[in-house]
């Protein structure tokens, strides 16, 4: 077991990724697979918090593109994973016309202008991260002043964890801040922890929902998971005064910049939407299938569709 930094430690800049490039995450873990519970509560969820409306919405971490109808608000989706191959699946189901963008990117460094997205989500994701106040500060950077952000995290104060350890069966405290890292790049994260980087990011933190509270084999084996389901929904607003659900959800907003001089409300039209990912204030120009720096000459391909920056 390790443990990622403190709240307070520096932002890494080049934290490790899980790629799931080439894996099955669609077939071997969710289609088929029993988690039809999870599925459906995480979508509540998605739609208790989320604006109705929108510009333009970032779906990081989008994967295969299972959650990407609960953004359906918005003018445009625009569906970023580090797996090429996965968006291609995505692709595959929500189609190519304007309305949905697929971005190939890493998540710590991504390749969009200030005030891309008035709406985003990051759901199952910053649980792979060692470095979550990198991932929120890369994410901050690209969200308009009035922007909507839903974070899901993997919760380590949960009641089968503490369960376990009040049972000495497990060695790791529920209630020690550390995050606890039980499989390579797989963290579980404290509540107040996630809520310190959230601020250190420049987030102000809103409604807070306990997800998937049910989440135990037992359960789901005797009882149908609409019955499930339909207990989460009327336990998720405890996440508000003490979530102890395995998964927690939160609707964060950006604070104001304090040396910002003037912020922006609107989302930036497409044609301005790409940036260099090491050097943001360079906006990206088209020439035929490529994204072409005009400062530094350095480009990137837009491979049958896909925008994908880790070529780079």
């Amino acid at each position: 077991m390790t443990t990622t930094p403190s709240p307070s430690a520096t932002p890494d800049s080049a934290p490790p990724i899980c790629d799931y490039e080439g894996s099955g995450y669609a077939t071997d873990f969710w289609q088929g697979k029993g988690r039809d519970y999870e599925d459906a509560v995480e979508r509540i969820a998605l739609r208790k918090l989320l604006p109705k409306t929108g510009r333009r919405a970032a779906e990081f971490g989008a994967g295969f593109g299972r959650l990407t109808g609960e953004l359906a608000g918005f003018d445009q989706v625009v569906l970023v994973d580090y797996s090429r191959s996965l968006l291609q699946q995505a692709q595959a189901h929500w189609g190519r016309d304007s309305r949905f963008v697929y971005v190939v990117s890493d998540v710590n460094r991504l390749p969009f202008a200030a005030n891309a997205f008035d709406g985003a989500t990051l759901v199952r994701v910053i649980h792979h991260s060692p470095a979550p106040l990198t991932t929120l500060t890369s994410i901050r950077a690209t969200l308009s002043p009035a922007a909507v952000f839903v974070l899901e995290f993997a919760n380590k104060r949960n009641v089968k964890a503490i369960a376990r350890y009040l049972l000495r069966r497990q060695t790791w405290n529920p209630f020690d801040k550390a995050a606890i890292e039980f499989v390579r790049l797989n963290f579980d994260f404290h509540p107040a922890a996630m809520r310190g980087w959230l601020r250190e990011a420049g987030f102000g933190t809103g409604r807070t929902l306990a997800v998937s509270m049910l989440r135990l084999n037992v359960l789901k084996r005797r009882l149908p998971a609409s019955a499930l389901v339909g207990i989460d929904r009327l336990i998720q607003p405890s996440g508000a005064v003490l979530p102890l659900s395995p998964s927690v959800f939160i609707r964060c907003q950006p604070l104001p910049q304090p040396n910002a001089v003037f912020a922006s409300q609107t989302v930036v039209p497409f044609e301005q939407l790409f940036v260099n990912p090491k050097r943001p204030s360079s906006t990206l120009s088209r020439d035929s299938d490529w994204l072409v720096c005009p400062d530094t000459g350095e480009r990137w391909p837009i491979e049958d569709g896909i925008y994908n920056f880790k070529s780079e």
